[in-house]
Formats: C-alpha cells, structure tokens, sequence
C-alpha cells in the first residue's frame, strides 16, 4: 500500500488527519456560533457516521424545515469560518470533536444551539475504524485488527479514546441543549428516533409525515443513493473523507465478536470497567 504515514498529526495530545489543518484547529475558540445552530457529533468511524448521515438526512427530509447540512467544522483550512458564515438557512454541522474541543463560545453561551451525540457499543466502533483506517487513503494503514486493537484501547487513533470521547459528551447528558441517541435503538426503531429528533428540534411533525421520512431515509435507500452523491461535497458528514462509498459499511450490530478473541474480549471489558464505572451510558453497553 502506498506510504501514508504522513497523515496524522498531533494537536493537544490528539491525533487529527492532516484534512483538519493544525491552523483551524487552533481558531475553533473564533467559530461564531448562531443561537439555532445544530451540531451531530459523533465518534469518527464508518457505520456511525452512516448513523450521523442518516440522521442528517432526516433533518433534510424534514416538512417546512429551513435547516441546511454543512461540511465538518473541523474539516479543512481556516476559510471554513468564511464559509460556513455564507451559510443562510440554519446550519446543521457536523463533528467529531470531543465537548472539550468545541469552540468556546458554545460552551460558555449554552443558549438555544442544539447539539446530537450519537454514540455506539464500542466493541462495534473498534472493528469499524479498523476497517476505516484499512480503507480510507487519509489513515494510515494499520497490519492486523491485534495491532490496532491495541492503539484503539490506547487512544492512540484519530480523535483519541473512545472513552474520553464518550464520557465529554455524558457530562452534558442533562443539558438540555444535548440530546444523545443510541445507534442500536435508532436501527431498531426508526421511527422512534425520527420523533425524538423532531420533538427536540421543536418541529411538529405528524406521524404519516413521520413514516415517509422513515421510508425516504431507509439505510438500504441511502446506500443506492451514496454512490450517486459521492460528488456532493455538502454531504461531507465525516471530517476523514468527503467520500460516501467508504461511509457506507455494513452496519451490523454486533459484528465485533467476528473479530475479538476471548481474550481481547476480556482485556477490553476490563479496560471498559475501569474507565466506564461512573457511566450511565455504559450501561446501555453491558
């Protein structure tokens, strides 16, 4: 595979891609925030930014709803600022960013910004940033899922530990600007989530409108879709690749256990009590 080692780079103790300049990184506390800006975060990896896509073509889908995806917010240079300023609608943005990485302003101001986190059984997350790293030509490739089991558990990947990443977001649970969605329920029942998302936007939206966005936003749609829009840099929900084929992966809940040995399952469920024991989320994952 050709040389990639040059992709990452380090801001703060974290890794970033190189697609997310040292310079706009460093400018994020200048982002001017709007009060109706919505923000979808999410860990970085392929099938749960397929759950940020879907939820980012739900709000799309939404009746009478004047609201706009944009490209990440730390996805680029510094003239990012300048274009997500010429942004008209209401923004929906994108990010991986952990809350402590958040421009300033929306930490301090907490006014009627809205932020989703979407977040995923970690296990699954694991396998699917292995293959992501394997597929996505802006990470370095890594040798064998062991190898990069070990840096996972490390936090020694793009966006850092998965734990850290989780507990940032649980500590503003309960804000009531933060709503946190589970990727397993919102496979389960679409609907549910179309509503929960709604219900927080504070959009009306009526249950046969809420069955045809369900309908219109089905994973399998998305997927014959992806390939059609791969030239759509406005659907650049993923601040590693403006590329919609290695978004889409499979998605199955549970996949892990193709992949973990008993006794990396054991590691990581030690590693996981350790981190996760003052959790609520956690339980979702036990």
């Amino acid at each position: 595979s050709q040389n990639r080692s040059g992709v990452l780079h380090k801001f703060k103790g974290i890794l970033f891609s190189t697609m997310s300049s040292e310079e706009l990184l460093n400018s994020l506390d200048s982002f001017d925030a709007r009060e109706d800006d919505v923000f979808l975060v999410s860990y970085p990896k392929s099938d749960l930014v397929e759950g940020t896509h879907w939820i980012a073509e739900v709000i799309e889908n939404i009746p009478n709803a004047r609201l706009t995806l944009t490209s990440p917010i730390e996805f680029g240079d510094i003239s990012k600022f300048e274009e997500l300023k010429m942004v008209s609608k209401q923004r929906v943005i994108p990010t991986h960013l952990s809350y402590d990485m958040l421009p300033m302003k929306i930490k301090i101001t907490k006014c009627s910004y809205k932020v989703i986190y979407v977040v995923r059984n970690p296990k699954d997350t694991a396998v699917s940033l292995y293959h992501y790293y394997r597929d996505n030509p802006n990470l370095p490739p890594t040798a064998t899922w062991a190898e990069f089991l070990e840096l996972f558990l490390r936090g020694d990947v793009v966006y850092g530990s998965w734990f850290d990443h989780v507990l940032s977001w649980e500590d503003h649970k309960n804000d009531e600007n933060v709503l946190i969605i589970f990727y397993e329920e919102m496979k389960k029942d679409v609907s549910k989530t179309i509503k929960e998302i709604t219900a927080f936007l504070g959009i009306h939206v009526s249950d046969s409108e809420i069955n045809k966005i369900a309908w219109k936003t089905s994973f399998s749609e998305m997927k014959n879709n992806a390939a059609r829009e791969n030239y759509d840099v406005n659907h650049t929900i993923c601040a590693l690749t403006s590329n919609r084929n290695l978004v889409f992966r499979k998605g199955a809940v549970g996949d892990w256990i193709n992949y973990f040995t008993s006794k990396q399952k054991r590691v990581f469920d030690e590693l996981f009590t350790e981190k996760m024991k003052h959790s609520e989320l956690a339980r979702h994952f036990e």
